[in-house]
């Protein structure tokens, strides 16, 4: 498909991924480009997402309610409920407004906690989630039933990205609601600013995760939706798969810290392994990832100790 000329929507594009996706769109010559903002655009409600996708072309949904382990832990009912309805509503809407294509985002948080290392498209179904992901995980899960169902009975064409752990530069370092890498460069950082000896790290660092930069994943989302036309599920992620002490042990390193780290073996580890496989990805989409991890987590770095000495503190929203 030709995304020339379209109208296109991008939920959360003002957010992490979403940005990224718009700005490279962008970069495409594309001009006629809405992003909602949340302020004013609850996507709970069925009338916004009918608003929103009145007259348009392509929606790219990346908008989601989403956090670290502890957010996940504390808030499972709120991220359960906002995800569903958000996605539910807006492929229905979109499906209403006779959108050409819907790329939705889901999540690896979605495999089963158990299951063979990578992780194939074709083992979604072979188990329940890791349980603090659990709610977050099967609420985007069900997009993959909407999209198969609304293709069968409404010939209504939408796709699903299982995406990974993402990072890079404009990540979320609030602590509240971070994820691992902007949790651990923030940790670190204010650890070498303060002179503090130890760094704290929940968990016994033996869970694996496969990183992707965010530039890749936007990539992939656009390349997806130029050339893949199936409801079946096609992982998007690195290929590759790092234990989280190798990741604290290269940030340590690339941040010249001299504090040691302690692992708090109280506070749960997450999903033991997580690494998708990306063959298919590589088959229909031609996509392979161009950051290796320790480049983009330099970009990150830098990105992050440039925005403190600019701001003078010590934390982002």
């Amino acid at each position: 498909m030709n995304l020339i000329g379209k109208k296109i929507v991008v939920t959360g594009g003002s957010g992490f991924l979403g940005s990224q996706i718009v700005k490279m769109l962008q970069e495409k010559g594309i001009s006629d480009i809405i992003v909602p903002r949340s302020i004013d655009c609850d996507l709970r409600i069925p009338e916004n997402c009918s608003k929103i996708t009145k007259g348009a072309d392509i929606v790219f949904h990346t908008a989601g309610n989403v956090g670290g382990i502890g957010y996940n832990k504390e808030h499972p009912a709120s991220v359960f409920y906002d995800n569903i309805m958000m996605d539910t509503l807006m492929i229905e809407e979109s499906r209403k407004n006779k959108v050409e294509k819907f790329i939705a985002i889901g999540t690896v948080c979605s495999y089963p906690k158990f299951v063979d290392v990578p992780f194939s498209e074709e083992q979604i179904w072979s188990g329940y989630p890791e349980e603090t992901n659990a709610s977050y995980g099967l609420s985007k899960k069900m997009m993959l039933v909407q999209s198969e169902s609304y293709r069968q009975e409404y010939n209504f064409n939408s796709i699903v990205l299982v995406q990974t752990n993402l990072y890079g530069p404009g990540d979320n370092f609030d602590p509240n609601t971070s994820h691992v890498i902007p949790a651990l460069i923030k940790k670190i950082h204010d650890a070498k600013n303060s002179n503090i000896s130890e760094i704290e790290i929940w968990g016994d660092g033996t869970p694996s995760r496969d990183f992707l930069y965010v530039d890749d994943a936007a990539r992939a989302a656009i390349l997806a939706a130029e050339r893949y036309e199936k409801s079946e599920p096609i992982n998007i992620g690195s290929g590759n798969e790092v234990t989280i002490k190798e990741l604290a042990e290269i940030l340590i390193k690339l941040m010249n810290v001299k504090s040691q780290v302690v692992w708090n073996k109280q506070k749960p580890n997450g999903q033991p392994r997580r690494c998708l496989s990306i063959e298919k990805a590589r088959r229909e989409i031609g996509f392979e990832p161009q950051v290796r991890l320790e480049e983009g987590l330099k970009r990150t770095i830098e990105w992050y100790e440039l925005l403190q000495d600019s701001s003078g503190k010590t934390s982002i929203n």
